[in-house]
């Protein structure tokens, strides 16, 4: 009898699996808004002019591929640390960061998720109801309790902050962890206000409660500073707390797996504690880090110009999608779509919260080679003038019934 007879065939995943499923089709007018990937106004995944400039800089001075420390190229954790944190963050000046690079934002999530196991084992983790499928997976996974706290409000098409403060405030326990979405949350595009995160901020404290942030998309929503503000303000504020930072997006680099992991300590003595086992926890997963993708980043942030390049890059790509999402509204009217339509122009960041059931999700796919996550996330920042009209007369007819 083999040694993996008790093996069982895993479940594809809810996003991935969907990719695998849009590329075994056949149909050549086929449409993936599935995968939160953004591509071009022709519908191409775009290498950035900066990164190009700076993949230049590195080949003309080419050097041997040795390994990276366990916790990544110093040069680029500080540019990470300065573009989440801000170049003047008081929490920077004072040291009590602990920081490493990590495998993409799902890598830091995981280091996160490890290293909190070891120190907090009874903490209990909070995510939104709904958020990226993902979370849950990896902090169970780590062997956390997972518990959702309120997020989505159907009827009103934005966020339940009334339900979600409640839940802060009532149902938490001093030491749990609760994952909070930075900007452009995902799966619903809908985010906190700065007076919101400003009320939430001092129940935090109150319940002794670990932030863990996910900034995945820093810069899609309003700017690479606004959409930082939930980060900085915990800073401001004397949290202690972690953040999982990705480049993947803002950088089109999602093959390179350029993230980051920072823990803000309460002071010099305690980060240099964490740091080391923040390197225990990236040692036992993986070893260390790759370059390439690191070097690219720090290159460009590391450069007057190419930063100015990269944040009118970014600009550009922040501003299409939120041209994609008006164009998106008036295509499903001029297709008889009668319902109010303004929530998506109000959602920030890759992904609409369509509204459609799993039975229409399901429709698009199969009638119209339409493809899109079974909860109606779509991934606006996947449209564009080409194959937009094919989408919004696919969703206006499985509207209709």
């Amino acid at each position: 009898m083999s040694a993996f007879a008790a093996a069982l065939l895993a479940p594809r995943d809810p996003i991935l699996g969907l990719n695998e499923q849009f590329n075994a089709d056949p149909r050549t007018e086929k449409v993936n808004l599935g995968v939160g990937v953004y591509t071009d106004a022709t519908g191409k995944l775009p290498l950035l002019d900066c990164v190009r400039a700076a993949e230049a800089q590195l080949a003309a001075s080419p050097a041997p591929r040795g390994y990276l420390p366990i916790d990544g190229l110093p040069v680029y954790v500080k540019a990470a640390q300065r573009q989440v944190f801000g170049a003047e963050a008081e929490v920077l000046q004072q040291g009590r960061v602990a920081s490493l690079q990590a495998i993409g934002g799902t890598g830091a999530l995981k280091v996160g998720a490890d290293f909190l196991k070891r120190l907090q084992p009874q903490a209990r983790v909070w995510i939104s109801d709904p958020s990226w499928e993902n979370h849950r997976a990896l902090f169970s996974n780590a062997g956390f309790e997972v518990l959702n706290y309120p997020y989505f409000d159907a009827s009103a098409k934005g966020v339940a902050f009334e339900q979600l403060l409640a839940t802060a405030k009532s149902d938490t326990r001093p030491g749990d962890i609760i994952v909070l979405h930075a900007c452009c949350h995902n799966p619903t595009g809908y985010d906190l206000t700065p007076a919101q995160w400003e009320q939430l901020a001092p129940v935090l404290k109150e319940r002794q409660l670990i932030p863990f942030v996910d900034m995945a998309y820093q810069g899609f929503g309003q700017g690479l500073k606004e959409d930082a503000y939930l980060v900085r303000l915990l800073g401001e504020q004397g949290h202690t707390f972690l953040v999982a930072s990705s480049f993947s997006k803002s950088f089109s680099l999602y093959g390179e797996r350029v993230g980051s992991l920072h823990v803000v300590c309460s002071d010099t003595d305690e980060a240099t504690r964490v740091q080391s086992q923040l390197k225990v926890a990236a040692r036992t997963n993986y070893s260390n880090p790759p370059t390439h993708g690191a070097k690219v980043v720090a290159t460009v942030l590391g450069s007057d110009l190419l930063r100015s390049q990269w944040e009118q890059e970014l600009t550009g790509m922040r501003v299409r999608i939120a041209s994609m999402r008006t164009a998106l509204v008036l295509a499903m009217k001029a297709a008889g779509v009668d319902q109010p339509l303004d929530f998506i122009t109000r959602q920030q960041g890759m992904f609409s919260y369509s509204g459609l059931s799993a039975l229409q999700m399901q429709r698009l796919r199969s009638d119209f080679g339409v493809y899109g996550v079974d909860s109606g996330r779509i991934c606006v920042a996947a449209l564009n003038e080409n194959n937009l009209p094919r989408v919004a007369a696919a969703v206006a007819s499985v509207m209709k019934g």
